[in-house]
């Protein structure tokens, strides 16, 4: 089964011509126009969906898909989620990665020590830090800057660090 990546979750419906409040779980909602790809998973099935138009209100996103232009059409698919393959996600920008790429990548240390696997990323608002479990079930915070995150090879599944002075204590 190929890999699916939650973009977002319909909250409700969005007036009666077939439109939907969607939560978005991704950091730009621009990336929704004009998807073609979106996966929308009812529990029960999937639905693959075109966007035909999207515009920002508040905190969420208004979705129009294409062929469902009525409430009545669109009213089963609350709660549910909305997703897309590997191959339709965005393009990373260079030192940019998806979380899901990064969980249970093995992480190492530039003295050549093994840290532990990736088992979470907390984003904070200056820069985002890896959280590390180490073989004894202890965790590591790396915080994904320059001079601590030295390499990321998603090929290797390895990321190459350099533990500064502090982090491991």
């Amino acid at each position: 089964m190929e890999d699916l990546y939650q973009v977002g979750a319909i909250t409700q419906t969005h007036g009666i011509k077939g439109e939907v409040k969607v939560f978005p779980m991704t950091d730009d909602v621009s990336r929704f126009k004009n998807m073609k790809g979106l996966i929308l998973d009812t529990g029960k099935e999937r639905i693959t969906l075109e966007v035909t138009s999207a515009r920002p209100q508040k905190n969420l996103v208004i979705l129009k898909f294409k062929e469902y232009d009525n409430i009545n059409d669109v009213e089963r698919f609350k709660g549910c989620g909305l997703y897309v393959t590997k191959e339709n996600r965005v393009k990373c920008q260079k030192d940019e990665y998806f979380i899901a790429d990064l969980i249970d990548m093995t992480v190492i240390g530039d003295n050549g020590v093994s840290y532990g696997n990736v088992c979470d990323v907390i984003t904070t608002g200056a820069n985002d830090v890896y959280v590390v479990k180490t073989p004894e079930n202890k965790e590591i915070l790396f915080p994904a800057i320059k001079d601590c995150i030295l390499d990321v090879d998603l090929d290797k599944g390895e990321i190459l660090v350099h533990p500064m002075n502090g982090l491991l204590d």
